[in-house]
């Protein structure tokens, strides 16, 4: 049983993976990296999973890597813990489903480079976003500094890069790195109710959408749209398309399966 990290299961098909360090804001230790590489993997290979909600025990989303930890580690040592950091991350990114971020009170470093590797993200009105490591002697190194560019352009991303200036909850919404902003007490249930509402529909074409959004991004538009023609043209020819028409004709809920 993993010992940083708490997963569970909130509704059909949508699973909550939620840093579990709440006495050090859920600081990110090797021991956190293993485990949550450890899950992303294991929730890939779940075939009722439709969406993902990555949140944090306590008042805090994550509030970077743990630097107590750090202190007086070894270049070698490092170097070995952030390979750790960099499959976990990957692993994150890979998962073909969507990943949703609801963030509460600090994300910051390595909590706002994953709040990033999110596909969108909800924030609590009193949560608070930065990259501070440009202090540190160092630079983001878990994709931070190409998701942001990505999420709020060229010009604002170096300006929260190079001054490592943290923002509120508003000026993330403004930037662009969060979808939506609510208070606290109703993070969850909003979070949720998004998650659920993605579980409902079909997953293949969910997954389609992930891929070809993501992925048409760094394409020129022609190519992203061979790409988008690519994906419509094999989901029209499914089970879970018959069953979406058909649904919507007998007026009745559809029963998708992913087939």
């Amino acid at each position: 049983m993993p010992e940083t990290i708490i997963i569970r299961d909130a509704a059909p098909g949508v699973a909550v993976v939620a840093f579990n360090r709440p006495e050090v804001a859920n600081a990110l230790s090797t021991q956190m990296g293993l485990e949550l590489l450890e899950a992303w993997t294991a929730l890939a290979g779940r075939a009722d999973l439709r969406c993902v909600v990555l949140t944090g025990e306590g008042r805090h989303f994550q509030a970077g890597a743990d630097l107590k930890e750090r202190n007086g580690m070894t270049d070698a040592a490092w170097a070995e813990q952030h390979k750790v950091f960099e499959a976990m991350v990957r692993a994150q990114l890979a998962l073909a489903v969507p990943i949703i971020a609801a963030v509460t009170g600090a994300a910051m470093g390595g909590g706002c480079e994953m709040t990033l590797a999110c596909d969108f993200a909800y924030a609590a009105d009193t949560a608070r976003f930065g990259l501070p490591e440009v202090g540190l002697g160092i630079m983001p190194g878990l994709g931070g500094t190409q998701l942001l560019t990505r999420s709020v352009g060229e010009r604002r991303a170096l300006e929260i890069l190079v001054s490592g200036r943290p923002l509120s909850a508003a000026e993330a919404l403004e930037a662009g790195i969060v979808n939506r902003v609510v208070p606290a007490a109703e993070l969850m249930s909003a979070v949720l109710e998004t998650a659920t509402r993605i579980a409902a529909n079909a997953p293949l074409s969910v997954k389609a959408l992930k891929h070809v959004v993501h992925e048409g991004h760094s394409l020129d538009l022609a190519a992203a749209m061979e790409l988008e023609l690519s994906h419509y043209n094999r989901l029209f020819k499914t089970a879970d398309r018959r069953e979406g028409i058909a649904s919507f004709n007998e007026k009745r809920s559809p029963d998708f399966r992913g087939e």
